[in-house]
């Protein structure tokens, strides 16, 4: 069994670690990032095999798993015990460690937080070649309140024991479209005291914005499938209410990739045909963009066609009073539809993570949207992405760090912990062994 192999395993890495020296990376076998980083030289220390579950305890409320186990993986374990992680982000391929070092959201941050405000404790590899025990209140307490939105600049979770909550073998969804944004916001506030198990939103236009509270329930007349033929964001426009089982809501999202899956033929019927369903995820579509990324077949195709693209591929978070304000500043200047949308709460104050700092009295609106801008006028490299920071810091709000980012050192310094960082730096990887965090995310080595 992984968990009787696990601390052999464990001590090989850290060998592995110590074996070496300058610079260190991962091998690992998935990647949820979107940004291209330069390559460089650097030692890389094979994880891919860190992928199991290694326990579920159903009456103490949580789930045991190393930090490459996927969520797609997490997610059967769980169900299999009649639970589930209490934030399961949107794509199959995240994986636990991933979630927990960067920032991982879905429609239960509402109520649950993001994915590290779940976390009771972490084995984490740190810089220094040691291997920590993290939990809130122990010696390392630093390193797990400091490891979200760290990115695997202070170290690697070898091991992390999440939160779970119970599930019913159905979701029945509710889709309630507005017209008025400020309307919609003030009934995002209101279901977020509602007795929903999920709540999250897609806007198609300032006009068109539609709010999706969910619930457990025992039965169900009927079943949607959003695995093969039928699109799960195309049916907020079409149905008030809607029936799921558990497993195909948590993936909902997951089939077409939220909606990109367009920019790739598979929404068109015949060429979705021709993926099937095994390949119509965000795994095939990942590969597929690597492929584009490394022969740059688009760039080829902006030339001929004489068009200038900026990728814009963001969430930000932004205060649910300024959400509004927001709304109508991103369609203005950026213009890309559909966003989704997630409202997030704090569900502990006490808990402070200073490198992805939030204000725990208020509700925060995640504003998710990925696509280009192409125009016909060359601009500044990330003048898009550029202006989007700009408004989310002017509105109090804070953006992921797992795509472009164009912040100077001042501002990313302010805005990221990074007094904090700083210390967390000196005391896990005092050689900085490991790349730093304005340097892997903006500088992108």
């Amino acid at each position: 069994m992984a968990s009787q192999t696990y601390g052999m395993r464990k001590a090989a890495l850290v060998r592995q670690l110590a074996a070496g020296s300058g610079a260190v990376g991962l091998r690992k076998a998935t990647s949820n990032l979107f940004r291209e980083r330069e390559k460089v030289k650097a030692q890389r220390l094979d994880v891919r095999g860190f992928d199991n579950v290694l326990g579920v305890d159903p009456a103490a409320a949580w789930i045991d798993a190393e930090g490459m186990t996927t969520y797609d993986d997490l997610v059967l374990a769980a169900l299999a015990c009649g639970r589930m992680p209490a934030v399961v982000p949107q794509l199959k391929t995240i994986t636990l460690g991933g979630a927990v070092a960067g920032v991982g959201i879905e429609a239960t941050s509402f109520r649950y937080g993001l994915v590290h405000h779940g976390v009771r404790e972490m084995e984490i590899l740190a810089g220094d070649g040691n291997v920590y025990l993290c939990t809130p209140d122990n010696a390392h307490s630093d390193l797990f309140f400091g490891f979200p939105n760290s990115y695997g600049t202070l170290g690697y979770a070898l091991r992390v024991r999440a939160r779970t909550l119970p599930v019913g073998r159905f979701v029945h969804v509710e889709h309630e479209r507005h017209a008025d944004p400020a309307e919609y916001f003030a009934a995002l506030a209101a279901r977020c005291d509602s007795s929903a198990d999920f709540l999250d939103g897609v806007v198609f236009g300032p006009d068109e914005l539609y709010l999706s509270a969910a619930r457990f329930v025992d039965e169900a007349p009927a079943t949607s499938d959003y695995t093969y033929e039928q699109i799960y964001y195309r049916s907020l426009r079409d149905r008030q209410s809607d029936f799921l089982t558990t497993h195909d809501y948590l993936w909902r999202w997951d089939t077409d990739w939220f909606w990109c899956s367009k920019n790739l033929g598979a929404q068109i019927p015949l060429i979705r045909r021709m993926y099937g369903r095994d390949r119509l995820n965000s795994r095939t579509y990942t590969k597929i963009m690597r492929w584009n990324s490394r022969w740059r077949l688009t760039a080829a195709l902006d030339r001929v066609t004489r068009r200038h693209r900026e990728s814009v591929i963001q969430d930000v978070d932004i205060p649910i009073a300024r959400a509004a304000e927001f709304l109508e500043f991103f369609t203005r200047e950026v213009g890309i539809v559909p966003i989704w949308i997630c409202p997030i709460r704090t569900p502990d104050p006490a808990r402070v993570f200073p490198l992805y700092p939030m204000d725990s009295a208020l509700t925060y609106v995640n504003f998710g949207f990925w696509d280009v801008v192409k125009t016909r006028a060359q601009h500044a490299p990330g003048h898009f992405n550029r202006m989007i920071e700009r408004k989310v810091v002017e509105l109090g709000g804070i953006k992921s760090l797992y795509s472009d980012s164009y912040f100077t050192p001042e501002e990313f310094d302010a805005l990221y912990g990074g007094e904090a960082y700083r210390a967390l730096k000196a005391r896990y990887d005092p050689k900085s062994r490991l790349r730093g965090l304005y340097e892997k995310c903006v500088m992108k080595k």
